[in-house]
């Protein structure tokens, strides 16, 4: 049987996966990258496309402003532009005692780039005249924006792709191991066997069942976030405008598309068919949505819905993704569970990962997110299991 080889194997054709397949070619690697179904499917080519950086944990803002850098280059890069438009983007929240963590996060050394500017009272609705009347404070991000995530995996693959990547859908992996001191071996369910140096797991969703075959489980769950789209109305809504509240049926998000249509995203998510692969909408999530976004933004209560979708996003407990080198196994590498924030993130991501796949280490701020911070969890469920 041929064994097809490469530097890097990447399980995984999502935007991780496609934008780090780009990046390890810019590098000069061979890579082959396996993907189930088709590249962008899941969550990376379903999600709301925020390509915001205010409102993540500090300790995530190197690896974004990282990412940043990026989404401006992109026609340079990729030759395309994924539809990114840097419109701006406002935090805003209905209680008055909110105002203060928007301050401080504001605030924050880490958040300096974002030159945030804090709205309130009659300052925010002459400035955003079109909020309701609920709506107390906010905080604008005038970098930030968003995208269209329908083309940002399959524009990656195909700039991978003409650098010389392997790009394989409708490829499923069967099993993976690693000789002791060798090679990974990956076997596909078509009967294919491929060889690598090393391995890159972007899987998502389902990135924790491989990981966990290296003896290092996460305690990832799938989740289905929930989209609508209007009809088309005039354009006058450029800024994507969400809501900081920690009541989740209030979390609401839109933008408007140059074309006029609304993209509505939050509130309540959907639990996903796994074993088939499909994620539904629920009602009462739309349903939630228009009652939302009449608080919100009352202009657009007789709106009509024109279509509604779901994906399937990994979220991990602390809502932080796994991204790294393996605790366990040398050569093997992690970049998945991005628990619905990782869109922006993507282009950083592969970057990212590209230079510590290559180079041993990365200049870029990403410890926090190592797979190693569950593993005394998984030590210890594994010996409550032994004793019982």
């Amino acid at each position: 049987m041929t064994v097809e080889k490469a530097d890097v194997v990447i399980v995984g054709g999502g935007l991780m996966g496609s934008a780090a397949a780009f990046f390890l070619r810019r590098r000069g690697r061979s890579v082959i990258l396996l993907e189930r179904d088709q590249i962008g499917q899941y969550a990376s080519g379903v999600n709301f496309g925020n390509v915001r950086r205010q409102g993540r944990f500090l300790g995530q803002l190197e690896l974004a402003n990282r990412s940043w850098a990026l989404w401006k280059r992109l026609p340079e890069l990729i030759d395309d532009d994924l539809e990114f438009i840097a419109s701006g983007h406002m935090r805003v929240c209905y209680r008055e005692d909110e105002i203060p963590e928007l301050e401080a996060y504001a605030a924050a050394p880490e958040a300096a780039q974002l030159d945030l500017q804090i709205y309130r009272g009659s300052e925010l609705h002459a400035r955003f005249p079109f909020l309701g009347k609920d709506v107390k404070g906010g905080s604008y991000a005038p970098h930030d924006g968003h995208a269209n995530p329908r083309l940002a995996a399959p524009a990656f693959a195909r700039a991978a792709r003409r650098l010389g990547a392997r790009i394989e859908e409708r490829t499923e992996v069967a099993d993976v191991q690693k000789a002791n001191g060798g090679e990974f071996s990956i076997s596909t369910t078509d009967g294919r066997q491929f060889s690598a140096a090393q391995l890159l797991i972007t899987a998502g969703a389902w990135g924790q069942k491989l990981s966990a075959q290296f003896g290092e489980p996460v305690p990832l769950e799938a989740n289905g976030p929930q989209m609508a789209v209007t009809e088309p109305v005039p354009y006058a809504l450029p800024t994507v405008i969400g809501v900081y509240t920690r009541i989740p049926e209030e979390v609401i998000y839109f933008r408007q598309i140059p074309r006029g249509n609304i993209i509505i995203g939050g509130g309540y998510r959907c639990k996903p068919d796994m074993l088939n692969r499909r994620a539904y909408v629920e009602p009462r999530s739309t349903l939630n949505q228009l009652e939302q976004m009449r608080r919100l933004l009352p202009g657009v209560g007789n709106l009509n819905i024109i279509r509604v979708w779901s994906g399937i996003e990994g979220y991990l407990s602390d809502s932080l993704p796994i991204m790294g080198a393996s605790g366990n196994v040398d050569g093997l590498y992690y970049a998945f569970g991005f628990s619905g924030h990782g869109f922006q993130l993507g282009p950083g991501v592969g970057d990212v990962m590209a230079e510590l796949i290559s180079t041993g280490s990365t200049g870029t701020l990403i410890e926090p997110f190592s797979i190693r911070r569950f593993a005394s969890s998984a030590e210890s469920a594994e010996k409550r299991s032994k004793a019982s």
